[in-house]
């Protein structure tokens, strides 16, 4: 295939996450003048839940997705994706493998939240199907929420 494989993450994983999700937001810290709050997670802890899968490709971790069941909804509450690898489609990819988490444990909705500073990725989401339900101040930072329906499962001759 193109050779990016996708794996729980482990504690042994955290400081190659904690290195990517550098990688990913460290660039906004000038812009929004305030640390993003990818940028002080605790990814041991996230990790020790379960909640953490990567992306590889060549044995290099290159994306990850953090995401949390909630009642009626999957959350997205982190996507960090390697400089080298945008463009590529896996961020597209790991956003889908989010729409499976949500199948699997029976809801139909996906939710995530971006700051409105990232414009990029106030962009992005859109493009990926996902609908703007609001802005607002949240956890001291202005925030653009989105969430998209999941549909049935696709197969590959869809």
């Amino acid at each position: 295939m193109d050779g990016i494989g996708f794996e729980q993450a482990t504690v042994e994983n955290v400081a190659a996450i904690e290195a990517l999700v550098h990688e990913a937001y460290g660039p906004y810290v000038a812009r929004l003048g305030v640390t993003p709050a990818p940028l002080t997670a605790d990814y041991t802890a996230i990790v020790a839940e379960g909640r953490a899968v990567l992306a590889r490709r060549d044995g290099q971790v290159v994306g990850l997705l953090i995401s949390a069941l909630h009642s009626g909804y999957m959350e997205v509450e982190n996507i960090a994706v390697a400089a080298g690898e945008r463009g590529t489609g896996l961020g597209s990819r790991l956003l889908d493998l989010a729409d499976g988490q949500a199948r699997a444990a029976g809801v139909t909705e996906v939710r995530l939240y971006t700051n409105a500073g990232m414009t990029e990725n106030v962009a992005y989401y859109p493009r990926r199907g996902f609908r703007e339900t609001g802005r607002r101040e949240s956890g001291g930072f202005d925030r653009v929420f989105f969430a998209r329906t999941v549909g049935p499962r696709r197969t590959s001759q869809d």
